[in-house]
């Protein structure tokens, strides 16, 4: 079985998980500086998305764990994610009251939505 999981903790790391085939992660993915807030993969399992305390959002290689980018533009905690059905946005959410929308292929800010509330 191929399923990939994957947990976030307070100690600033992710870990991506095989529970069908082993109890022992697959990778251990670091670089975020504070606590992680959430993850989510991509609709398609190619990316997965951490948020973190420390106002960043990073995108890994859903396979592997591999490093790809961070998109910083918040200027608080992010507490959510979400993707675009066709994985070519992701989106998050932040205490700084706004939501951005993040082109994958550019990793570039795309659209910056003031006045939500987290």
């Amino acid at each position: 079985d191929g399923e990939l999981l994957a947990s976030g903790s307070d100690d600033f790391t992710t870990f991506l998980w095989r529970p069908a085939s082993t109890k022992k992660s697959v990778c251990r993915l670091q670089g975020h500086q504070r606590p992680i807030n959430a993850l989510a993969f991509s609709p398609d399992g190619r990316l997965l998305a951490s948020a973190s305390f420390d106002g960043s959002v990073r995108l890994w290689q859903g396979t592997d764990g591999k490093f790809v980018c961070a998109l910083r533009g918040h200027v608080g905690p992010v507490y959510q994610l979400g993707w675009s059905g066709d994985s070519r946005l992701v989106v998050s959410g932040s205490r700084d009251s706004t939501m951005k929308v993040w082109e994958v292929r550019t990793r570039k800010l795309k659209f910056d939505l003031p006045g939500h509330a987290v």
